[in-house]
């Protein structure tokens, strides 16, 4: 193997593998390296080194160059299956590596393939030069793909295994409906409007906060596109996944009730000590505001990255006397102390349980010992009522289950009551016979009653 036949055979790797040149250098010497040791034995010390330029192949033994007849022979003979092998070994890492670089460059980015085959529930989808993997976890729940089927993913994780490259692709992950707004919206892509918080329940619902630089452009508006058109081709591609698109504000007191839309918000109170934030709204509109097993305020919550509390004001009061009694009564606070621990948001001993022991020293005046007597008393009294609680539904369970069984009981054995319309006399007899309703129609034909009700 001469230089240039070396060098033709570097560049028709670099091009045909898209590998880098000096990787398949490294490569052909590690070859010619591993075909050396098995000629001369382990024990000889020995290195290789092709020149980049000329592809002339160097080999020295103990410090020696093998001259180039002794390495026309090393290299022609039976240890070239090795170096072969070996250079085959080290192609295969280089084109790993490739892809590997390539994909992970690709992360949370959209890719399209179309599907090749299922797996239990999960479906390998064919991207071209590599297969990723779509888990039955990353998809739409309700949907379901066939073989040949195209299907848009981004690239949720990218790792090495073994001489492969492994690609996890995700259609549930929120970033996934951000690449969707970039797609189908030119101002998203543009950078015109920006997609500023996003959060996501994947095939029920999600909620996206849009902003625009430009105040003559309507972000809500764009988005939604002419008669619906834009967000359609979102929504269908999710599978009919309902979409909020809320506009963005950077004060709280605004953007709050946007994300809790299409409920109507009276008040929103911030605690900022707890991240949390109180909203007020009336009784009609308070399962508006919360939503489906709290779906609403759920999403809105991690939209605006702080806790949302939804309680009327009646609620509100409520809660706010019970605190103030119940930190009245803690070791170590006092009356005003109470009152400032309620003013900040903190309605119940799982609150003060969770405060730092520098900001209630700050509050109330107190000492490091006297801080620690009252978070401790918080944690025992919250552990108690939450026990007390779980007590509680245990029972509603068995009371909920024992009234089923009643009521199924009842459902399988009817019983059968007869209403009785008047009682006539035998006078032959002298016994009085219950006569049920439709027998005086069947006595008027000159029926006996006593006959017709069968043996008295």
């Amino acid at each position: 193997m001469n230089g240039p036949e070396l060098l033709r055979i570097v560049d028709a790797i670099h091009r045909d593998k898209s590998i880098n040149k000096e990787v398949v250098f490294e490569g052909i010497e590690q070859a010619i390296l591993s075909a050396a040791r098995k000629h001369y034995g382990e024990d000889e010390v020995i290195e290789v080194h092709v020149e980049r330029s000329s592809g002339h192949p160097t080999v020295k033994t103990n410090g020696v160059e093998v001259d180039s007849d002794a390495l026309g022979e090393l290299l022609g003979r039976v240890s070239a299956q090795t170096a072969k092998q070996v250079m085959i070994q080290k192609i295969r890492e280089a084109e790993r590596d490739a892809l590997f670089d390539e994909y992970v460059d690709q992360r949370n980015q959209i890719v399209t393939g179309t599907v090749s085959k299922l797996e239990g529930g999960s479906s390998v989808i064919n991207l071209g030069k590599v297969e990723g993997l779509l888990p039955r976890g990353e998809q739409i729940p309700g949907e379901g793909f066939r073989v040949g089927d195209r299907v848009r993913a981004i690239v949720l994780e990218v790792r090495k295994s073994g001489s492969r490259v492994k690609i996890i692709l995700s259609r549930t992950h929120v970033e996934f409906v951000r690449r969707l707004f970039e797609i189908e919206i030119p101002e998203v892509s543009e950078r015109i409007i920006e997609v500023r918080s996003l959060a996501r329940e994947a095939g029920y619902r999600s909620k996206v906060a849009v902003s625009c630089f430009d105040n003559n452009i309507d972000a809500v508006g764009a988005c939604v596109g002419v008669r619906g058109a834009r967000i359609k081709n979102i929504t269908g591609e999710l599978g009919d996944e309902k979409i909020d698109i809320v506009r963005w504000n950077d004060s709280l007191q605004v953007l709050v009730p946007n994300a809790l839309q299409p409920a109507e918000v009276e008040d929103v109170i911030l605690c900022p000590m707890l991240g949390r934030v109180i909203v007020l709204v009336r009784d009609d509109q308070l399962s508006l505001a919360i939503g489906k097993r709290g779906q609403n305020v759920r999403l809105a919550s991690k939209l605006v990255g702080w806790d949302i509390e939804v309680m009327t004001r009646e609620e509100l009061d409520e809660q706010l006397e019970r605190a103030v009694q119940a930190f009245s009564e803690t070791p170590g606070v006092t009356a005003d102390l109470a009152e400032s621990l309620v003013a900040q948001g903190f309605l119940s001993f799982d609150d003060l349980s969770v405060i730092e022991p520098d900001q209630l020293a700050e509050m109330g005046g107190l000492t490091e010992e006297q801080c620690d007597v009252v978070v401790e008393h918080a944690e025992r009294e919250s552990e108690r009522l939450e026990q007390e609680q779980r007590q509680r539904r245990v029972q509603d369970k068995v009371h909920s289950n024992q009234e089923h069984d009643r009521q199924e009981q009842e459902r399988r054995s009817p019983r059968v009551v007869e209403k009785v319309e008047s009682v006539e006399v035998n006078e032959d007899a002298g016994i009085a016979v219950e006569v049920p309703q439709g027998i005086e129609h069947l006595a008027s034909d000159g029926a006996d009653p006593a006959a017709i009700g069968g043996d008295v």
